[in-house]
């Protein structure tokens, strides 16, 4: 599956929930992950963030989760600070 993540989380928060969604997903900007997932690892990653937010407070995770690229464009205006890595 293709997943779509960001997250707003207190500062003291923030290096622990970028670390773990770096480890599942590509960076996009900021506190804003892309790519393709197993459902496995989307719930080991998802698991790993609600160890890290205060559900009560006012920490959230948004996931986008998309079951197939078909309809899927990505468009960017201004710096991509994703970049395209191309692997040959």
């Amino acid at each position: 599956m293709f997943v779509i993540l960001f997250y707003d989380v207190e500062q003291n928060k923030c290096s622990r929930a970028l670390k773990t969604c770096r480890k599942y997903l590509t960076w996009v900007q900021n506190s804003v992950f892309e790519g393709e997932i197993t459902e496995a690892k989307y719930e080991k990653m998802i698991f790993e963030l609600n160890e890290i937010i205060d559900k009560k407070g006012t920490d959230s995770v948004v996931a986008y989760k998309f079951r197939q690229m078909k309809y899927y464009e990505r468009k960017v205006y201004g710096l991509d600070k994703k970049g395209e890595t191309q692997f040959l």
